[in-house]
């Protein structure tokens, strides 16, 4: 990812929130033989494996990219990459007299690391039930894993592959039109705010990103 030092990242409680946040990751396996392929996947964030931590997930099992995964397994990388809210930016936002050009703001977060394939049936069940946990979590009544019958679900876990990927480095952007005048920057946020939801996200990390 191309980033531009005024666009980096590296407020890691920014981009652990972009993480958790946006969870539902594109997993970019690539290849010297082949084309690369990805997977649209949830994804659990650990901090407490590892130097840098983990990222938990599973495919189904007929999605023959888990067998890239376990031929990595003990080397190579695979790419998570983690996206924000992001919205069209009209150089109109800026004010009358702003010589701009059309651009985009967003926030993204590129997350690379050593997959192995997690066979232990205690952790793929500790797994399902941290996922189903986690996206339950805001509702009044959440629903759990144990309102199923336990040999059912233990059946049902049969046809996925669950993996984790030892987290090497991380890459984070945030493009929150950095490089413009403080004025500028108010006049598109007063703009965005009105807007759609992606839109109104963006003015709020571009507020709090002006006021620091």
């Amino acid at each position: 990812m191309f980033v531009p030092e005024s666009f980096a990242l590296t407020d890691p409680e920014e981009i652990r929130r972009t993480i958790v946040e946006h969870d539902f990751g594109l997993l970019v396996i690539g290849g010297s033989h082949a084309a690369p392929t990805a997977a649209h996947l949830p994804f659990l964030l650990d901090e407490t494996a590892g130097p840098k931590g983990r990222l938990l997930g599973h495919m189904a099992r007929p999605n023959r990219q888990w067998r890239d995964l376990e031929a990595m397994s003990g080397g190579g990388e695979v790419l998570v990459v983690f996206q924000g809210p992001h919205s069209y930016i009209s150089p109109a936002w800026y004010g009358p007299e702003a010589k701009a050009v059309p651009t985009w703001n967003y926030t993204a977060v590129h997350v690379y690391g050593r997959p192995q394939i997690l066979r232990a049936p205690a952790e793929v069940m500790d797994l399902l039930e941290k996922l189903v946990e986690k996206q339950e979590s805001l509702k009044e009544q959440p629903w759990t894993l144990d309102r199923l019958e336990r040999r059912f679900v233990e059946g049902m876990s049969r046809g996925i592959v669950c993996f984790e990927i030892l987290i090497t480095r991380v890459e984070a952007k945030a493009k929150l039109s950095q490089n413009k005048a403080p004025e500028m920057q108010r006049n598109a946020i007063e703009v965005l705010a009105e807007r759609d939801t992606d839109a109104r996200a963006i003015a709020g990390l571009m507020a709090r990103n002006l006021a620091e």
